[in-house]
């Protein structure tokens, strides 16, 4: 979406701005594409505001306004219009109702508002319904393409506000160092105490529930509070819920200070509840992240919440991600080494807890080795001899490549492209198309240099 121009200028220097003017039912001169919305006044000024209007439709985010001094009679303008153009068509292939519906199944809503066929701005602009539905705890604004029924984003409209709530960052045995700890059957204790770590829970929707524009919790037996602090110990229930809470919305956090706005940029369903198995999935049909509660509960476990999260980011690019079995075992090794960048600026990297070995708290329960690890990202497998047919096994190969890239670019730099480059897979894509991807991206972000460098990474694990 196109950044918004911000201007200010009398009505004198409005026609510059604005380009042709014509008249107004208030008699100031305006822009044509405007639709007036509204009319204020105020103790100083009357005041005129528009929406942009673009062959008709509105466009979301652009506005324009008009402020009319009361005693000099001095206008002046707030222009708040953004770039439209090459907009192929006005008239919708995806109808309101179908819109409805997508977006309903998107927000949880349970009564439609109202849907708009509206313009998304920039070049090219797009043709998109703003669908606004009432969830019963406050209504969502969902935008659903109007061409193939992609829904572009979903947003809470209460206004959002922090919370507190407790976690482990990013889990127990990384921050005890200590590698003796055991579930317990999920009993809390004075040891676990120091791993405890009090956060704010960032843009919260206001409903007293877990839930916000990049995470939203659907547990069973849901944790609620009318002041939104969420302090719980893991023999609790809402402590999990808490937990994935806060490494869902940090991590997407991570992902738009990096530039994207477009990467799973949307409330992430998730439950903490209802799995009782050692396990933990993402179930594409129904864009739902599940946790199990069998051993360790999963979701004390960031690194396991991040690397779960990892394939909820690559269906989100590509839709239908993962149909063959390179192809997942790609997602199986993204989703290692996005636990272990996300993981980085809260760990230790010792010898008690290297920072290559995954899901140190989670493994406890099912390995008997020192260092407990679920999977490590530093191995040494080369594609294709060590390649077992089992995608988790097989994803070690590219999860090495891509902490290679890591080691030789940084952080910003290697999760950017590796970001960048996934954007361009296919659904069945094999190591060698998603390498070469990876090194184009390489290429177009940051030089010849830096590509050289990624090339190498997967030359090294005999990718390429």
């Amino acid at each position: 979406m196109a950044k918004r121009r911000w201007a200010t200028a009398t009505v004198a220097g409005a026609a510059a701005i604005a380009g042709t003017l014509m008249a107004t039912p208030h008699a100031q001169a305006a822009p044509r594409n405007l639709k007036l919305v509204a009319t204020k006044q105020s103790l100083l000024a009357k005041h005129y505001w528009y929406k942009q209007t673009y062959q008709g439709h509105p466009v979301l985010g652009g506005f324009y306004a008009t402020h009319v001094d009361r005693r000099t009679g001095k206008t002046t303008v707030t222009d708040g219009r953004v770039k439209v153009s090459g907009l192929a068509h006005s008239n919708a292939a995806v109808g309101a109702d179908r819109a409805r519906s997508l977006a309903a199944a998107r927000s949880h809503g349970r009564k439609n508002l109202r849907a708009t066929l509206s313009v998304v701005p920039g070049s090219p602009a797009r043709l998109a319904w703003e669908v606004l539905d009432d969830t019963g705890h406050g209504s969502v604004r969902t935008v659903v393409d109007a061409d193939s029924g992609k829904v572009l984003s979903s947003k809470s409209m209460v206004k959002e506000i922090d919370g507190t709530g407790k976690v482990f960052s990013p889990n127990a045995v990384v921050t005890l160092q200590n590698e003796s700890l055991t579930d317990n059957n999920n009993a809390d204790s004075a040891v676990f105490g120091p791993a405890y770590k009090t956060v704010t829970l960032k843009n919260l929707d206001g409903t007293g529930y877990l839930r916000g524009p990049s995470a939203y919790n659907v547990s069973r037996k849901q944790v609620s509070s009318s002041s939104n602090s969420f302090l719980y110990n893991r023999s609790q229930d809402g402590f999990e819920q808490t937990m994935a809470y806060h490494a869902i919305t940090s991590t997407q956090e991570y992902i738009q200070s990096l530039g994207f706005s477009d990467v799973n940029n949307e409330p992430q369903d998730y439950r903490t509840t209802g799995l009782t198995a050692d396990n933990s999935n993402y179930d594409g049909p129904t864009d739902k992240i599940t946790f199990g509660t069998g051993g360790v509960d999963d979701a004390e476990d960031a690194e396991v919440i991040w690397h779960e999260y990892g394939h909820a980011i690559q269906d989100a690019q590509v839709p239908g991600y993962g149909t063959t079995k390179e192809s997942s075992a790609i997602g199986e090794g993204f989703g290692d080494y996005w636990a272990y960048t996300n993981s980085k600026p809260v760990s230790q990297d010792t010898a008690t807890t290297p920072l290559a070995c995954i899901g140190d708290w989670d493994a406890t329960s099912y390995t008997s080795t020192t260092p407990h690890c679920l999977r490590r990202v530093d191995g040494t497998k080369h594609y294709p001899q060590d390649m077992a047919g089992e995608v988790h096994a097989d994803g070690e190969i590219w999860s090495r490549a891509l902490y290679d890239i890591h080691a030789a670019l940084g952080r910003t730099e290697s999760d950017t492209l590796i970001l960048e480059s996934q954007f361009s897979y296919a659904p069945n894509t094999t190591f060698a198309a998603a390498a070469q991807a990876t090194v184009n991206a390489a290429n177009s972000l940051y030089g010849a240099a830096a590509a050289d460098s990624v090339r190498t990474a997967f030359v090294n694990r005999g990718i390429l």
